[in-house]
């Protein structure tokens, strides 16, 4: 067995380690879209998306459930918060967590940034930069034959701004206010998304050296590995 056996241990391991890491980000975000919308996934299109997203990464039905099921709990004192940082190179990041204890949250933050060159600044700053963006991933061959011209006009009174084809998949965008609106298109149109998120996406996107980029990824993977941290989106392209 040898290495071989070294092998797939050392692969489950980094697999463990992932879901240890992803499984209560994705419980976060199903109990906060239940928090904020309701349990029932058929009338809250934002906890529909979660719990399709939360399958997606194989989180098991009885962690969905229990997720779903703390949003009314009187122990639920989850609560979403969002942070702007400035960072080397001209990069900028807004950071949202879902947080019980927002003291701690900002600690640990202002912590990782002051030891990468980095710093957070007041929410607001970077309101300029970045535009938050209902998205929707879908594979291509989910659509099989369909015409896709229709589908995107079918779209347009959803709330679809633009569709975008990248290789098999098809990306579709709209303002963050119809989230819901656009869900429950797909949803008429028997469309099942990929990923289905609210999103920043900067407006003017820098790109940076591998040096830089590789100084930067310390700092993105600290901040990542906070428990509390959902998302990070940051202006490089």
């Amino acid at each position: 067995m040898g290495r071989a056996f070294e092998y797939r241990r050392a692969s489950k391991e980094k697999r463990w380690d992932k879901m240890s890491k992803l499984f209560p980000k994705l419980a976060k975000a199903i109990t906060m879209a239940a928090k904020e919308g309701g349990s029932d996934p058929e009338m809250n299109a934002k906890l529909r998306a979660a719990v399709l997203n939360a399958k997606a990464q194989n989180l098991p039905k009885d962690n969905i459930e229990a997720a779903i099921k703390r949003a009314s709990g009187k122990d639920s004192n989850l609560n979403e918060v969002t942070y702007e940082a400035k960072a080397a190179f001209g990069t900028m990041m807004i950071i949202e967590c879902a947080t019980d204890n927002p003291t701690r949250t900002i600690a640990n933050l202002k912590s990782y940034c002051n030891k990468h060159n980095a710093q957070i600044i007041p929410n607001g700053s970077l309101e300029f930069m970045f535009e938050r963006k209902a998205v929707f991933e879908i594979e291509s061959s989910e659509l099989n034959e369909r015409n896709l011209e229709e589908i995107e006009l079918e779209l347009i009174d959803f709330g679809l701004e633009n569709l975008e084809i990248d290789d098999d998949k098809i990306y579709i965008y709209g303002d963050y206010k119809d989230f819901g609106s656009l869900s429950n298109g797909l949803k008429k149109l028997n469309i099942s998304p990929l990923d289905s998120s609210l999103r920043y996406i900067a407006n003017s996107p820098i790109n940076l050296s591998e040096t830089e980029s590789e100084e930067i990824e310390k700092l993105l993977d600290r901040i990542e590995e906070d428990d509390d941290v959902q998302n990070i989106w940051i202006n490089i392209s």
